[in-house]
């Protein structure tokens, strides 16, 4: 059988993109956020984020940035069905 030819993901200029990018982080002057204000990079993979958004806003042939997940567990607040004891506070206007 022969094997079925897969589509690219991502485009060959998106991946030099991205080694750029690498190359700046070994070289320790690749730097995140806006105008460099974050900080150095101090992770490959934020290296390689980088690149990939830099191509992005080129509009490179790059997929979708992966939604954020989301704990599992999801934070419930208990509600008492106790009824409150207090009276309710609406004062009378009474004229001194």
């Amino acid at each position: 059988m022969a094997r079925k030819a897969k589509k690219r993901r991502y485009s060959p200029s998106s991946g030099s993109e991205v080694e750029s990018e690498m190359r700046r982080y070994k070289k320790g002057t690749a730097k995140s956020g806006r105008k460099g204000r974050g900080g150095r990079v101090k992770s490959r993979k934020q290296a390689i984020a980088i690149g990939l958004s830099k191509a992005r806003k080129k509009g490179k042939k790059v997929p979708k940035k992966a939604a954020k997940k989301t704990s599992s567990k999801k934070r419930t607040t208990k509600k008492t069905a106790k009824k409150s004891s207090k009276k309710s506070s609406k004062r009378k206007s009474s004229k001194r």
